[in-house]
């Protein structure tokens, strides 16, 4: 994987610094080879292999500080894990803040507030707000961090085209700068670093806290329909055509999978080559019926599973897997998505392409997400109207396998391809330098995280991520 930190060496860290970070801070500190390490530097993806210098088990923001200022002192970088999917490097050498034992959740149910912690996963903000008749800008994948999926932007399959992205709603932020300092960061008492923060994650400090929005939804109709992968040229071309001109209400992605052989799948699903259309509707069941029925008469479904639903099922859309695993993936953004590109991308990824990846699918968008919020944030893809993310599962001896795979999609679909990119998507292999950091939020953006990035991090303590560098 990719190692996006500075070549020039780094400071060796001693066992007295460790013991020294040890008596200030109330969580665990780990080195390479202490009973503990393996298991706090474990990620979601296999291959992303986590070889911090020093791992401090932040049990509230008063470690996150400790640690930042350990490591800003010994002129370290500084890496964050909580619990989602995504890590830019293997942290070698660095100071590994891990986040997960964070789990405070204060909920103003009149208000429609939430504030939550670091460590804080989508599942639980989902049942405590559903108590309350109330649901979050969740992703699809509610076992996932809240922080990080919320400073990447945050693409809700229910209610983000209505309401836009989770970055959007956000009204205060805890975070530790890199001069060891815990700011709480609103439009008011800090507009720059409020915008950049949401948006641009990872670049300009550890958040340790968010507090957002709720929303009055209890229920949707949604789900998933599954056809035979034989039938992808037509679901395809009948779902770009249709998805366009769905209400705002309404949202669906479509994916081409390719299933293990596992029990825990239904029957039809086990060792299968399948098209996966998600669909999710705030309206009446009726009328959420009546907008998917065209889609339903295209092929013969192997798995209906679209239903009225409660919002604590949202995984159901998705589907996605949860345990941790080792794979490979790519992003891109279109600009448009005619029957040329479907055509594209039938021949790269349908039943007689022999590609091996698990899963290659295409969101779309619009709606609220095209709408710049009440508060403006750093957010790169306001304006593109789908997204497409394809992943391969394997170990290190099948890395060009999976990569020349992954390569040949996002070839094939280049020629309706947009620059910027949904940072949530970007993996360790992507967005490696500055130029195409650059290209993933556009030059007017990225040249006003650069100038806060210098003020706020000039010593690009932060830099264990998509970088941004100073000067």
């Amino acid at each position: 994987m990719s190692e996006p930190l500075s070549n020039s060496p780094l400071p060796a860290v001693g066992e007295g610094d460790v013991d020294v970070l040890c008596g200030l801070v109330s969580g665990p500190v780990l080195v390479p080879g202490q009973p503990g390490y393996e298991d706090e530097c474990r990620h979601y993806n296999l291959l992303s292999a986590l070889r911090p210098a020093v791992v401090v088990g932040a049990a509230n923001a008063e470690d996150v500080r400790e640690a930042v200022r350990f490591a800003a002192s010994r002129g370290l970088p500084v890496a964050v894990k909580n619990s989602g999917h995504q890590m830019v490097s293997s942290a070698r050498g660095a100071v590994l803040a891990t986040t997960h034992r964070m789990k405070g959740i204060s909920l103003d149910a009149p208000g429609r507030r939430v504030r939550v912690e670091a460590g804080v996963i989508w599942q639980e903000v989902i049942d405590e707000a559903a108590r309350h008749g109330l649901a979050p800008l969740s992703g699809s994948a509610p076992d996932v961090g809240v922080t990080g999926y919320t400073l990447g932007g945050g693409q809700s399959p229910i209610l983000g085209r209505s309401l836009g992205y989770a970055a959007d709603h956000v009204h205060r932020i805890d975070v530790v700068t890199a001069d060891g300092q815990l700011r709480t960061v609103t439009a008011d008492s800090d507009p720059d670093l409020f915008w950049a923060l949401r948006g641009c994650k990872g670049n300009f400090g550890v958040v340790t806290a968010l507090e957002f929005e709720l929303f009055p939804v209890r229920r949707f109709y949604g789900g998933s329909l599954y056809f035979a992968g034989a039938h992808l040229a037509e679901v395809l071309h009948a779902w770009r055509a249709w998805v366009v001109g769905l209400p705002e209400e309404a949202t669906s992605s479509i994916a081409v999978q390719r299933l293990p052989p596992l029990p825990e799948l239904p029957a039809p699903l086990r060792g299968a080559n399948v098209v996966h259309l998600r669909y999710a509707h705030l309206g009446s069941e009726q009328e959420a019926e009546r907008l998917l029925a065209p889609m339903r008469a295209v092929a013969p479904t192997i798995v209906d599973a679209v239903a009225e639903l409660p919002h604590t099922d949202s995984r159901r859309i998705h589907n996605d897997p949860e345990a941790p695993m080792p794979y490979w993936d790519r992003t891109t953004s279109l600009r448009e998505f005619p029957a040329e590109a479907a055509d594209a991308f039938v021949a790269v990824v349908g039943p007689e392409s022999g590609s091996p990846l698990a899963n290659v699918e295409i969101r779309h968008l619009a709606g609220a997400f095209d709408r710049e919020p009440a508060v403006a944030n750093s957010v790169s893809t306001r304006g593109v109207p789908f997204v497409a993310f394809g992943f391969g599962v394997g170990g290190p001896e099948q890395a060009d396998l999976m990569r020349d795979s992954l390569d040949a999609v996002m070839a094939a679909l280049a020629p309706w391809s947009a620059e910027r990119r949904m940072t949530n998507f970007l993996s360790a292999e992507e967005a490696t330098g500055p130029a195409e950091v650059e290209r993933v939020f556009g030059a007017q953006r990225y040249a006003r995280l650069a100038e806060i990035k210098k003020a706020c991090d000039p010593e690009n303590v932060f830099r264990v991520n998509h970088n941004i560098p100073v000067g």
